[in-house]
């Protein structure tokens, strides 16, 4: 047996390792409980430009992604987006949100509308930092 090294994505050998990993996961019940949840923001012509990519489980919703399109931003369609999804995750019981976030993205737009950031790492290049951000949900 002898290790590899690659500098590149897309190796059908990383499919491998990821179908590997998902047989392991979907021998845990709990598991089976996980949820996508999706908000997207639409034209009137349906057109996509803003939306917000996460998932549930238990009292955890977790957003892995925000985008609004460029056009869109600074008029309040990320909180929009943002509340809707907090929205949907606490009708499914979830009591907080978390994200990951670096310090060249969002982390004031987040904390702007009440998410804190417990935890961050850093040693990125040019002094970037990343943020793990949570916001309890309240009821109602």
């Amino acid at each position: 047996m002898h290790l590899t090294v690659h500098d590149s994505d897309g190796l059908p050998e990383a499919d491998l390792v990821e179908a590997g990993l998902d047989a392991t996961n979907a021998a845990v019940p709990a598991l089976r409980n996980v949820r996508p949840l999706v908000v997207f923001a639409r034209e009137q012509d349906e057109a996509v430009v803003g939306g917000a990519v996460g998932r549930t489980w238990g009292e955890c919703g977790e957003l892995r992604q925000l985008w609004v399109a460029d056009r869109r931003r600074r008029r309040g369609l990320g909180t929009r987006l943002v509340r809707e999804f907090e929205r949907n995750a606490r009708e499914r019981g979830c009591r907080r949100v978390y994200l990951e976030t670096f310090s060249f993205q969002a982390k004031p737009f987040y904390e702007k509308i009440g998410y804190r950031a417990p935890a961050e790492i850093k040693g990125f290049e040019d002094g970037i930092v990343k943020y793990l951000m949570i916001s309890e949900l309240r009821s109602g």
